[in-house]
């Protein structure tokens, strides 16, 4: 992905000089580690910390490394290239205007309205306050425990939790999630699953107007996409977690379904394409 010395997004909220360290007590890294997959699988991963006897803790200011900043640079970049794309798939595809999301970067951990944010819970999308957090530490996750490494992997990462606030946008994600509220386990995570693959798919829109208007995407860089997309998907979290896969558990779609509607909105290139809600089958 060709994203050194691009434009980059004023739309970051840098958090991570302010940012504290994590003390997990009674579980240590393992039990971070077993939140990452509870949060893999749409889980609460805080939950797991609390039950583990860990209460979020400070330490002293933590050190931005070249790396981390490296990482951040190309985070700016991919956000700001999601700015431009959606903003002109608003005003062409749907005749409204895109307000783009902030994306808050820490290190080690922070606070949202959602929730405390930190290496176990992973990135996300808070509704409440309209943005993503990010710990740039998710990367090296991803590359060296996932085995989902590249730029590329990484710009899906961000892409699809910007998707998450461009359903928001669409008034998609408060009326899915009013009716998940109501609903029983099993309702909620199918509805979950519908959310995600298009959120997927909406990644894919981006991916393919991104190289349209960018010409940024390089030999290769979708097929790191769609090996991120297998890594993270339901099945293959609970086959390499030693379980069974369990349909009716699954709160983000197959391996399979995740790459197949990131491919949708990639060939499409257009929102109508990723009406996960009408599809009669995912």
């Amino acid at each position: 992905m060709r994203w050194q010395g691009r434009r980059g997004s004023s739309n970051i909220e840098d958090r991570r000089g302010m940012s504290r360290g994590a003390a997990v007590g009674g579980g240590g890294l393992g039990l971070v580690v077993v939140a990452l997959l509870v949060w893999a699988l749409g889980g609460d991963p805080m939950a797991v910390l609390q039950q583990g006897g860990g209460q979020i803790g400070t330490s002293g200011d933590v050190e931005i490394t070249e790396a981390d900043q490296q990482a951040a640079e190309f985070v700016s970049v991919t956000l700001a290239d999601t700015e431009e794309v959606w903003g002109n798939i608003f005003q062409n595809q749907l005749g409204g205007a895109y307000a783009p999301v902030t994306l808050v970067l820490y290190k080690q951990v922070t606070q949202s309205p959602c929730g405390s944010a930190s290496g176990a819970t992973g990135p996300f999308y808070c509704p409440v306050d309209k943005k993503v957090y990010l710990d740039t530490d998710f990367f090296v996750t991803l590359s060296q425990r996932m085995g989902a490494g590249g730029d590329f992997a990484a710009a899906y990462v961000v892409a699809h939790e910007v998707a998450h606030h461009v359903q928001d946008e669409l008034g998609i994600l408060g009326k899915v999630n009013s009716i998940r509220q109501r609903s029983g386990e099993a309702e909620s995570n199918a509805l979950s699953v519908r959310i995600e693959l298009q959120a997927d798919c909406l990644s894919g829109v981006w991916a393919r107007n991104a190289a349209e208007t960018f010409g940024s995407i390089e030999q290769g860089d979708i097929a790191e996409a769609m090996n991120a997309a297998a890594r993270i998907g339901d099945d293959t979290l609970q086959r390499e977690a030693g379980r069974r896969p369990m349909p009716d558990s699954f709160t983000h779609g197959t391996s399979e379904q995740r790459q197949r509607w990131f491919a949708t909105g990639y060939k499409a290139g257009q929102i109508d394409a990723c009406d996960t809600f009408g599809a009669a089958a995912l």
